[in-house]
This record gives structure tokens, C-alpha cells and sequence, in this order.
């Protein structure tokens, strides 16, 4: 790689604001739990699948809770 597309490649980023932050994390913490997924996996299923509804709910109120988390100083 030379220089030039050392630079080109490496672009400023702008500062992410506090929102921006929250909604990264709540990304995050949905993908890895599995937060809002409609299907359940293989084996036994305790639980039978949230309603759309429900789910919604569940990501705004997790996206409430990253703010909250990355609001604090």
C-alpha cells in the first residue's frame, strides 16, 4: 500500500455524537443477545416468540438504556 492510499484510506471521521454512541451499543447488545429476533433458535423453546410489538418495545426501551448509560459523565 503507499502512502497516498495510506492517507486516502485512513479519512478523518467526524466525532460521533452521545445518540450516535447509544444507538452503536444498542446495535451491538442486540446483535450479540439477540434482542428483537423474531425466530427462536434450535432445541427447546421456552418461550413462544414476542409480537412485533413487543419487540419494538424491547429495542426502544434497550436504546432508552444505552442513552442513559452513555449520558452519564
Amino acid at each position: 500500500m503507499t502512502e497516498e492510499e495510506k492517507q486516502t484510506s485512513a479519512a478523518p471521521r467526524l466525532p460521533m455524537s452521545k445518540d450516535e454512541i447509544a444507538l452503536e451499543l444498542m446495535r451491538f447488545i442486540s446483535v450479540t443477545t439477540g434482542v428483537g429476533r423474531t425466530s427462536s433458535g434450535a432445541g427447546f423453546g421456552g418461550k413462544p416468540p414476542k409480537t412485533p410489538d413487543e419487540q419494538v418495545e424491547a429495542l426502544i426501551q434497550l436504546f432508552e438504556r444505552c442513552r442513559a448509560v452513555v449520558g452519564k459523565e
